[in-house]
């Protein structure tokens, strides 16, 4: 029988969410790309600096184990392949075994998403993102200014989801958006009994508890959902994830309250949400990713939050 990571969970990353290349970002040239491939190799026997997501990475390779390999994290980057020597070599350094890797030279890298089976795709680059989140993967544009994650929970990868449009659907946000808070919070107390359809980031969920039930390594998986619902409208996000036979360790309903400093008690690894200010909160803290909408058409109510300038994409053509 050939290879296959069909029994995995596959975590794919760019080079810039795994490791600090923000220095080097700065003198990329799309049209010239030669002096950042140069400096790159000059620092090739430089060990980079960990990104933000580089601590859930180590952490969900912990649960690796000589008897059984339960996780696959692959380098999916818009880097050069010299570039890539110094991601491996760096990984080494850092004591990450990567193996595997894709240097797509500039070009679009989300279209090997599918034949990798990723279960989350993590990328500094907007576009990339929003391709991936649109062909159905798990996907996150990672905020390179993200406090790093601590180092309290060494033995606990923990993460954080946002409900509505990350594990949940949109649905009852396009709700409140078009009609406003009571006719949302009537809209929940009516369907509560009914699940919420799946939102892009289920199957991550998904695979995060079928890893739970290993305590290889001596790791364990610790999440929580963070979100703005408040009673009455926090029931059906329950009995959701009870039809999905999924439990979260923590629940947070905070009724628009600032996320930020409630995940800086819980400590993740990393949070997830899809809109702007809860993002912006969350990074001050912790590693944050924002889980990029599709561009809302012109006629729509602005998403909260909206009032601040968008998020730029700090993404290089390559890395």
């Amino acid at each position: 029988m050939g290879v296959t990571l069909d029994d995995k969970l596959v975590v794919a990353i760019s080079s810039r969410a795994l490791f600090d290349f923000e220095e080097e970002n700065r003198i990329f040239d799309k049209d010239d790309p030669a002096p950042y491939m140069q400096l790159q190799l000059d620092r090739l026997d430089v060990p980079a600096r960990s990104g933000v997501a580089f601590s859930l990475v180590k952490k969900l390779l912990a649960f690796n184990t000589p008897d059984a390999r339960r996780v696959e994290v692959v380098v999916l980057s818009r880097n050069d392949p010299v570039s890539g020597m110094r991601i491996f070599r760096s990984a080494q350094a850092a004591k990450v075994p990567l193996e595997r890797g894709v240097f797509t030279q500039g070009r679009d890298p989300y279209r090997y998403l599918r034949p990798l089976g990723a279960k989350l795709f993590l990328s500094a680059n907007e576009d990339d993102v929003r391709q991936a989140l649109a062909l159905g993967h798990p996907a996150a544009r990672v905020l390179t200014e993200s406090r790093l994650a601590g180092d309290n929970y060494p033995d606990e990868v923990r993460i954080a989801f946002d409900g509505d449009a990350v594990l949940f659907s949109d649905e009852a946000e396009r709700v409140f958006q078009a009609s406003g808070l009571d006719a949302f919070q009537a809209h929940e107390r009516g369907k509560a009994a009914m699940p919420l359809p799946d939102g892009p980031f289920k199957p991550l969920l998904v695979a995060l508890h079928r890893l739970q039930q290993s305590t290889a390594g001596g790791m364990r998986i610790r999440t929580a959902l963070v979100t703005a619902r408040s009673a009455p409208a926090h029931e059906r996000a329950i009995r959701t994830l009870m039809q999905w036979n999924i439990a979260v360790d923590e629940a947070m309903f905070l009724g628009g309250l600032e996320k930020g400093v409630f995940l800086r008690e819980f400590e993740p690894d990393f949070f997830f949400d899809d809109q702007t200010g809860h993002v912006r909160s969350a990074a001050q803290h912790v590693p944050a990713g924002h889980v990029t909408p599709a561009p809302a058409e012109p006629s729509a109510v602005p998403r909260e939050g909206a009032g601040a300038p968008p998020l730029p994409s700090t993404e290089s053509r390559f890395p």
